[in-house]
Protein backbone atom coordinates (compact mmCIF):
# COMPACT_ATOMS: atom_id res chain seq x y z
CA UNK A 1 0.00 0.00 0.00
CA UNK A 2 1.36 3.42 -0.99
CA UNK A 3 0.30 6.76 0.44
CA UNK A 4 -2.49 9.16 -0.35
CA UNK A 5 -2.18 11.08 -3.64
CA UNK A 6 -4.38 14.04 -4.58
CA UNK A 7 -2.38 15.25 -7.57
CA UNK A 8 -4.82 14.10 -10.26
CA UNK A 9 -7.43 16.02 -12.18
CA UNK A 10 -9.17 12.81 -13.22
CA UNK A 11 -9.17 9.16 -12.13
CA UNK A 12 -10.41 6.61 -14.66
CA UNK A 13 -11.42 3.18 -13.39
CA UNK A 14 -10.90 0.76 -16.27
CA UNK A 15 -8.12 0.50 -18.83
CA UNK A 16 -10.13 -0.69 -21.79
CA UNK A 17 -10.91 1.14 -25.03
CA UNK A 18 -13.12 3.84 -23.48
CA UNK A 19 -10.96 4.41 -20.42
CA UNK A 20 -7.68 4.74 -22.31
CA UNK A 21 -9.21 7.05 -24.88
CA UNK A 22 -10.73 9.26 -22.20
CA UNK A 23 -7.37 9.43 -20.41
CA UNK A 24 -5.33 10.38 -23.46
CA UNK A 25 -7.91 12.96 -24.50
CA UNK A 26 -7.85 14.59 -21.07
CA UNK A 27 -4.06 14.37 -20.97
CA UNK A 28 -3.77 16.18 -24.28
CA UNK A 29 -5.67 19.06 -22.66
CA UNK A 30 -3.17 19.28 -19.83
CA UNK A 31 -5.21 17.30 -17.33
CA UNK A 32 -3.32 14.88 -15.11
CA UNK A 33 -5.09 11.56 -15.55
CA UNK A 34 -4.67 8.27 -13.71
CA UNK A 35 -5.97 4.96 -15.11
CA UNK A 36 -6.63 2.10 -12.67
CA UNK A 37 -6.86 -1.33 -14.32
CA UNK A 38 -7.71 -4.56 -12.50
CA UNK A 39 -6.00 -6.87 -15.02
CA UNK A 40 -2.26 -7.27 -15.43
CA UNK A 41 -2.38 -5.32 -18.69
CA UNK A 42 -4.70 -2.82 -20.35
CA UNK A 43 -6.84 -3.42 -23.42
CA UNK A 44 -7.39 -7.16 -23.07
CA UNK A 45 -10.76 -7.04 -24.82
CA UNK A 46 -9.19 -5.06 -27.67
CA UNK A 47 -6.58 -7.79 -28.09
CA UNK A 48 -9.11 -10.60 -28.60
CA UNK A 49 -11.54 -8.61 -30.75
CA UNK A 50 -11.99 -9.28 -34.44
CA UNK A 51 -10.20 -12.59 -34.26
CA UNK A 52 -7.10 -10.82 -32.96
CA UNK A 53 -7.21 -8.08 -35.59
CA UNK A 54 -9.58 -5.66 -33.85
CA UNK A 55 -12.57 -4.37 -35.79
CA UNK A 56 -11.73 -0.91 -34.43
CA UNK A 57 -14.55 1.11 -36.03
CA UNK A 58 -17.22 1.15 -38.70
CA UNK A 59 -17.26 3.81 -41.40
CA UNK A 60 -21.06 3.81 -41.41
CA UNK A 61 -21.57 4.32 -37.65
CA UNK A 62 -24.73 6.35 -37.14
CA UNK A 63 -27.09 6.81 -34.16
CA UNK A 64 -29.52 4.26 -35.60
CA UNK A 65 -26.85 1.56 -35.24
CA UNK A 66 -27.22 1.74 -31.45
CA UNK A 67 -29.76 0.54 -28.90
CA UNK A 68 -30.67 2.62 -25.86
CA UNK A 69 -33.81 3.45 -23.94
CA UNK A 70 -32.97 7.06 -24.82
CA UNK A 71 -32.67 7.01 -28.60
CA UNK A 72 -31.12 10.47 -28.77
CA UNK A 73 -28.53 10.31 -26.00
CA UNK A 74 -25.60 8.97 -28.04
CA UNK A 75 -26.04 11.34 -31.00
CA UNK A 76 -23.93 14.11 -29.50
CA UNK A 77 -20.85 12.00 -28.70
CA UNK A 78 -20.97 10.16 -32.03
CA UNK A 79 -21.07 13.49 -33.87
CA UNK A 80 -18.28 14.91 -31.73
CA UNK A 81 -15.84 12.09 -32.49
CA UNK A 82 -16.45 10.24 -35.76
CA UNK A 83 -15.03 7.06 -37.32
CA UNK A 84 -12.92 9.21 -39.65
CA UNK A 85 -11.38 10.92 -36.63
CA UNK A 86 -10.21 7.58 -35.29
CA UNK A 87 -9.03 6.48 -38.74
CA UNK A 88 -6.82 9.58 -38.88
CA UNK A 89 -5.25 8.60 -35.56
CA UNK A 90 -4.63 5.08 -36.86
CA UNK A 91 -3.01 6.49 -39.98
CA UNK A 92 -0.74 8.76 -37.94
CA UNK A 93 0.61 5.66 -36.25
CA UNK A 94 1.15 3.97 -39.64
CA UNK A 95 -1.12 1.05 -38.77
CA UNK A 96 -2.17 -0.85 -41.88
CA UNK A 97 -5.87 -1.66 -42.03
CA UNK A 98 -8.54 -2.83 -44.46
CA UNK A 99 -12.31 -2.81 -44.88
CA UNK A 100 -13.57 -6.35 -44.54
CA UNK A 101 -17.22 -5.64 -45.44
CA UNK A 102 -20.03 -3.23 -44.67
CA UNK A 103 -17.69 -0.49 -43.42
CA UNK A 104 -15.93 -2.75 -40.91
CA UNK A 105 -12.27 -1.73 -40.48
CA UNK A 106 -9.70 -4.23 -39.20
CA UNK A 107 -5.98 -4.10 -38.50
CA UNK A 108 -4.12 -5.88 -41.25
CA UNK A 109 -1.63 -7.26 -38.78
CA UNK A 110 -2.65 -7.42 -35.11
CA UNK A 111 -4.98 -5.86 -32.55
CA UNK A 112 -1.87 -5.30 -30.46
CA UNK A 113 -1.14 -2.32 -32.72
CA UNK A 114 -4.25 -0.51 -31.45
CA UNK A 115 -3.27 -1.07 -27.81
CA UNK A 116 0.28 0.06 -28.55
CA UNK A 117 -1.10 3.18 -30.25
CA UNK A 118 -3.30 4.02 -27.26
CA UNK A 119 -0.45 3.49 -24.82
CA UNK A 120 1.83 5.65 -26.93
CA UNK A 121 -0.73 8.46 -26.95
CA UNK A 122 -1.26 8.09 -23.20
CA UNK A 123 2.49 8.28 -22.57
CA UNK A 124 2.78 11.36 -24.76
CA UNK A 125 -0.10 12.98 -22.85
CA UNK A 126 1.43 12.24 -19.45
CA UNK A 127 -1.20 9.70 -18.42
CA UNK A 128 -0.30 7.41 -15.52
CA UNK A 129 -1.50 3.79 -15.67
CA UNK A 130 -1.58 1.31 -12.82
CA UNK A 131 -2.32 -2.33 -13.68
CA UNK A 132 -3.09 -5.21 -11.29
CA UNK A 133 -4.90 -2.55 -9.27
CA UNK A 134 -8.08 -3.60 -7.50
CA UNK A 135 -10.46 -0.84 -6.47
CA UNK A 136 -11.67 -1.65 -2.98
CA UNK A 137 -13.76 1.39 -2.10
CA UNK A 138 -14.93 4.67 -3.63
CA UNK A 139 -16.11 7.56 -1.49
CA UNK A 140 -17.32 11.06 -2.32
CA UNK A 141 -17.03 14.09 -0.07
CA UNK A 142 -16.41 17.24 -2.13
CA UNK A 143 -14.01 15.05 -4.13
CA UNK A 144 -13.59 11.35 -4.89
CA UNK A 145 -11.40 9.07 -2.82
CA UNK A 146 -10.51 5.76 -4.45
CA UNK A 147 -8.98 3.15 -2.14
CA UNK A 148 -7.14 0.41 -4.03
CA UNK A 149 -4.74 -2.46 -3.56
CA UNK A 150 -2.00 -0.08 -4.70
CA UNK A 151 -2.83 3.01 -2.72
CA UNK A 152 -5.40 5.69 -2.05
CA UNK A 153 -5.98 8.24 -4.80
CA UNK A 154 -8.07 11.39 -4.82
CA UNK A 155 -9.46 13.59 -7.56
CA UNK A 156 -12.27 16.01 -8.27
CA UNK A 157 -13.38 13.85 -11.20
CA UNK A 158 -13.99 10.12 -11.44
CA UNK A 159 -14.68 8.33 -14.71
CA UNK A 160 -16.14 4.82 -14.62
CA UNK A 161 -15.01 2.88 -17.68
CA UNK A 162 -15.24 -0.63 -16.27
CA UNK A 163 -17.09 -2.16 -19.22
CA UNK A 164 -20.01 -4.56 -18.96
CA UNK A 165 -20.43 -8.11 -17.74
CA UNK A 166 -19.82 -9.83 -21.08
CA UNK A 167 -16.98 -12.38 -21.31
CA UNK A 168 -16.42 -12.82 -17.55
CA UNK A 169 -13.60 -15.26 -18.32
CA UNK A 170 -11.64 -12.17 -19.44
CA UNK A 171 -12.16 -10.60 -16.01
CA UNK A 172 -15.39 -8.67 -16.68
CA UNK A 173 -17.40 -7.84 -13.55
CA UNK A 174 -20.43 -5.79 -12.56
CA UNK A 175 -18.28 -3.35 -10.56
CA UNK A 176 -19.33 -0.33 -12.62
CA UNK A 177 -23.01 -1.14 -12.12
CA UNK A 178 -22.51 -1.59 -8.38
CA UNK A 179 -20.71 1.73 -8.22
CA UNK A 180 -23.58 3.42 -10.08
CA UNK A 181 -26.07 1.98 -7.60
CA UNK A 182 -23.87 3.14 -4.72
CA UNK A 183 -24.35 6.71 -5.91
CA UNK A 184 -28.07 6.30 -6.46
CA UNK A 185 -28.15 5.95 -10.26
CA UNK A 186 -30.78 3.86 -12.01
CA UNK A 187 -29.77 0.83 -14.04
CA UNK A 188 -31.43 -0.49 -17.18
CA UNK A 189 -31.51 -4.24 -16.58
CA UNK A 190 -28.35 -5.74 -18.12
CA UNK A 191 -28.69 -8.60 -20.59
CA UNK A 192 -26.41 -10.43 -23.03
CA UNK A 193 -26.25 -8.87 -26.52
CA UNK A 194 -24.62 -9.98 -29.75
CA UNK A 195 -24.95 -13.51 -28.42
CA UNK A 196 -25.78 -16.94 -29.93
CA UNK A 197 -29.23 -18.49 -29.38
CA UNK A 198 -29.83 -21.88 -27.80
CA UNK A 199 -32.64 -24.11 -29.06
CA UNK A 200 -34.85 -26.69 -27.38
CA UNK A 201 -34.08 -30.42 -27.49
CA UNK A 202 -36.33 -31.21 -30.48
CA UNK A 203 -34.82 -28.61 -32.83
CA UNK A 204 -31.32 -29.14 -31.48
CA UNK A 205 -31.39 -32.91 -32.02
CA UNK A 206 -31.92 -32.35 -35.76
CA UNK A 207 -29.72 -29.29 -36.25
CA UNK A 208 -26.77 -30.01 -33.94
CA UNK A 209 -25.17 -32.54 -36.35
CA UNK A 210 -24.98 -29.63 -38.85
CA UNK A 211 -22.74 -27.60 -36.53
CA UNK A 212 -20.45 -25.40 -38.60
CA UNK A 213 -22.78 -24.99 -41.60
CA UNK A 214 -23.34 -21.34 -42.58
CA UNK A 215 -26.15 -19.97 -44.77
CA UNK A 216 -26.92 -16.51 -46.12
CA UNK A 217 -30.23 -15.50 -44.56
CA UNK A 218 -32.35 -12.69 -43.20
CA UNK A 219 -33.17 -12.90 -39.48
CA UNK A 220 -36.06 -11.05 -37.87
CA UNK A 221 -37.16 -10.31 -34.31
CA UNK A 222 -40.10 -7.99 -33.89
CA UNK A 223 -39.65 -5.06 -36.28
CA UNK A 224 -35.88 -5.54 -36.65
CA UNK A 225 -34.19 -7.58 -39.35
CA UNK A 226 -30.60 -8.24 -40.42
CA UNK A 227 -29.24 -9.82 -43.59
CA UNK A 228 -26.02 -11.79 -43.14
CA UNK A 229 -25.02 -15.40 -42.54
CA UNK A 230 -26.49 -17.65 -39.88
CA UNK A 231 -24.36 -20.42 -38.39
CA UNK A 232 -25.58 -23.71 -36.95
CA UNK A 233 -23.90 -24.59 -33.63
CA UNK A 234 -24.05 -27.56 -31.25
CA UNK A 235 -26.40 -25.59 -29.02
CA UNK A 236 -28.47 -23.62 -31.53
CA UNK A 237 -27.77 -20.76 -33.91
CA UNK A 238 -25.09 -18.10 -34.23
CA UNK A 239 -23.48 -16.13 -37.07
CA UNK A 240 -23.65 -12.38 -37.80
CA UNK A 241 -27.39 -12.21 -38.54
CA UNK A 242 -28.25 -14.09 -35.35
CA UNK A 243 -25.86 -12.08 -33.18
CA UNK A 244 -27.34 -8.86 -34.54
CA UNK A 245 -30.93 -9.86 -33.94
CA UNK A 246 -30.17 -11.21 -30.46
CA UNK A 247 -29.75 -7.66 -29.15
CA UNK A 248 -33.44 -7.02 -29.90
CA UNK A 249 -34.76 -10.39 -28.77
CA UNK A 250 -36.58 -10.97 -25.49
CA UNK A 251 -37.04 -14.28 -23.70
CA UNK A 252 -40.16 -16.06 -24.94
CA UNK A 253 -40.28 -14.30 -28.30
CA UNK A 254 -39.91 -16.22 -31.58
CA UNK A 255 -37.44 -15.36 -34.32
CA UNK A 256 -38.15 -15.66 -38.03
CA UNK A 257 -35.56 -16.54 -40.68
CA UNK A 258 -35.81 -16.04 -44.43
CA UNK A 259 -33.69 -18.82 -45.90
CA UNK A 260 -33.95 -17.56 -49.49
CA UNK A 261 -33.86 -13.76 -49.21
CA UNK A 262 -33.00 -13.23 -52.89
CA UNK A 263 -35.45 -15.72 -54.42
CA UNK A 264 -39.14 -16.52 -54.41
CA UNK A 265 -39.53 -20.01 -52.96
CA UNK A 266 -43.04 -20.52 -54.32
CA UNK A 267 -41.80 -19.96 -57.87
CA UNK A 268 -38.92 -22.40 -57.38
CA UNK A 269 -41.25 -25.10 -56.09
CA UNK A 270 -43.95 -24.38 -58.68
CA UNK A 271 -41.38 -24.89 -61.42
CA UNK A 272 -40.83 -28.44 -60.19
CA UNK A 273 -44.49 -29.50 -60.06
CA UNK A 274 -44.98 -32.80 -61.83
CA UNK A 275 -41.30 -33.65 -61.60
CA UNK A 276 -39.75 -36.60 -59.84
CA UNK A 277 -37.11 -34.85 -57.80
CA UNK A 278 -37.38 -34.82 -54.03
CA UNK A 279 -37.91 -31.63 -52.07
CA UNK A 280 -34.52 -31.92 -50.35
CA UNK A 281 -32.78 -32.30 -53.73
CA UNK A 282 -34.40 -29.14 -55.05
CA UNK A 283 -33.50 -27.17 -51.93
CA UNK A 284 -29.94 -28.51 -52.03
CA UNK A 285 -29.45 -26.37 -55.14
CA UNK A 286 -29.73 -23.33 -52.85
CA UNK A 287 -28.44 -24.62 -49.49
CA UNK A 288 -25.81 -27.12 -48.34
CA UNK A 289 -27.24 -30.60 -48.90
CA UNK A 290 -27.06 -31.57 -45.23
CA UNK A 291 -28.98 -28.47 -44.24
CA UNK A 292 -31.65 -29.19 -46.89
CA UNK A 293 -32.01 -32.68 -45.43
CA UNK A 294 -32.30 -31.43 -41.85
CA UNK A 295 -34.72 -28.63 -42.72
CA UNK A 296 -37.06 -30.97 -44.58
CA UNK A 297 -36.89 -33.39 -41.62
CA UNK A 298 -38.17 -30.53 -39.44
CA UNK A 299 -41.03 -30.12 -41.92
CA UNK A 300 -42.05 -33.76 -41.72
CA UNK A 301 -39.62 -35.28 -44.19
CA UNK A 302 -38.84 -35.06 -47.91
CA UNK A 303 -40.87 -36.61 -50.72
CA UNK A 304 -40.87 -36.39 -54.51
CA UNK A 305 -42.29 -32.99 -55.41
CA UNK A 306 -45.23 -34.52 -57.35
CA UNK A 307 -46.52 -36.00 -54.10
CA UNK A 308 -47.13 -32.54 -52.59
CA UNK A 309 -50.42 -30.76 -53.04
CA UNK A 310 -50.51 -27.13 -54.16
CA UNK A 311 -51.52 -26.18 -50.65
CA UNK A 312 -48.54 -28.04 -49.15
CA UNK A 313 -46.12 -26.37 -51.56
CA UNK A 314 -47.56 -22.97 -50.69
CA UNK A 315 -47.03 -23.70 -47.00
CA UNK A 316 -43.46 -24.87 -47.62
CA UNK A 317 -42.73 -21.72 -49.59
CA UNK A 318 -43.97 -19.63 -46.67
CA UNK A 319 -41.89 -21.70 -44.23
CA UNK A 320 -38.75 -21.09 -46.29
CA UNK A 321 -39.23 -17.33 -46.06
CA UNK A 322 -40.61 -17.40 -42.53
CA UNK A 323 -38.86 -20.22 -40.71
CA UNK A 324 -40.08 -19.56 -37.19
CA UNK A 325 -38.05 -20.79 -34.26
CA UNK A 326 -38.50 -20.28 -30.54
CA UNK A 327 -35.10 -20.00 -28.85
CA UNK A 328 -35.14 -21.30 -25.30
CA UNK A 329 -32.45 -18.77 -24.37
CA UNK A 330 -29.00 -17.52 -25.27
CA UNK A 331 -25.49 -18.64 -24.41
CA UNK A 332 -25.38 -15.83 -21.87
CA UNK A 333 -22.71 -13.34 -20.91
CA UNK A 334 -20.04 -16.02 -21.30
CA UNK A 335 -20.46 -15.87 -25.09
CA UNK A 336 -21.97 -12.40 -25.48
CA UNK A 337 -19.77 -9.87 -27.25
CA UNK A 338 -21.29 -6.99 -25.28
CA UNK A 339 -23.74 -6.17 -22.52
CA UNK A 340 -26.99 -4.39 -23.35
CA UNK A 341 -28.50 -2.16 -20.69
CA UNK A 342 -26.43 -0.44 -18.03
CA UNK A 343 -26.42 3.01 -16.47
CA UNK A 344 -29.62 4.82 -17.43
CA UNK A 345 -28.66 7.60 -19.85
CA UNK A 346 -31.41 9.91 -18.59
CA UNK A 347 -29.14 10.53 -15.60
CA UNK A 348 -26.10 11.51 -17.69
CA UNK A 349 -25.17 14.56 -19.74
CA UNK A 350 -24.87 13.66 -23.41
CA UNK A 351 -22.18 16.34 -23.73
CA UNK A 352 -19.61 14.84 -21.36
CA UNK A 353 -21.18 11.70 -19.82
CA UNK A 354 -21.35 13.41 -16.41
CA UNK A 355 -23.87 12.38 -13.79
CA UNK A 356 -26.54 15.07 -13.45
CA UNK A 357 -27.03 14.46 -9.72
CA UNK A 358 -23.35 14.16 -8.80
CA UNK A 359 -21.04 16.52 -10.73
CA UNK A 360 -17.59 15.12 -11.35
CA UNK A 361 -18.80 11.52 -11.78
CA UNK A 362 -18.79 10.21 -15.37
CA UNK A 363 -19.74 6.88 -16.98
CA UNK A 364 -18.46 5.90 -20.43
CA UNK A 365 -18.32 2.92 -22.75
CA UNK A 366 -20.13 -0.38 -22.32
CA UNK A 367 -21.27 0.27 -18.74
CA UNK A 368 -23.69 2.88 -20.17
CA UNK A 369 -27.04 1.90 -21.71
CA UNK A 370 -25.79 2.32 -25.28
CA UNK A 371 -25.16 -0.85 -27.29
CA UNK A 372 -23.93 -0.95 -30.86
CA UNK A 373 -24.57 -3.37 -33.66
CA UNK A 374 -21.98 -5.97 -34.63
CA UNK A 375 -19.09 -4.72 -36.74
CA UNK A 376 -17.00 -2.07 -34.98
CA UNK A 377 -19.85 0.05 -33.67
CA UNK A 378 -19.17 -0.66 -30.00
CA UNK A 379 -15.54 0.37 -30.32
CA UNK A 380 -16.68 3.60 -31.96
CA UNK A 381 -18.94 4.23 -28.97
CA UNK A 382 -15.95 3.61 -26.68
CA UNK A 383 -13.83 6.18 -28.56
CA UNK A 384 -16.69 8.70 -28.82
CA UNK A 385 -17.90 8.49 -25.21
CA UNK A 386 -14.32 8.49 -23.94
CA UNK A 387 -13.53 11.56 -26.02
CA UNK A 388 -16.69 13.35 -24.81
CA UNK A 389 -15.74 12.85 -21.18
CA UNK A 390 -12.06 13.64 -21.65
CA UNK A 391 -12.58 16.72 -23.80
CA UNK A 392 -15.38 18.38 -21.85
CA UNK A 393 -14.40 18.31 -18.22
Amino acid sequence: MVGRNMNYDMIIIGGGAAGLFCALTAGERGRRALVLELANEVGKKILISGGGRCNFTNLHARPENYLSQNRNFHKSALALYTPLDFVELVKRHHIQFYEKKLGQLFCRDSAREIVTMLLSECHKAGVEILTSCQVERVEENSHFTVSTSRGIFESERLVVATGGTSIPQMGATDFGLRLARQFGLKIVEPRPALVPFTLGPADRSILAPLSGISIDALARAGKQQFRENILVTHHGLSGPAILQISSYWRQGDPISIDLLPDSEASEILAGEIGGGRELKTILAQHWPARFAQAWTDLQGGSRPIRQYSTRELTRLGEEIHHWNLLPNGTEGFRKAEVMAGGVDTDQLSSKNMECRTLPGLHFIGEVVDVTGHLGGYNFQWAWASGFAAGDNC
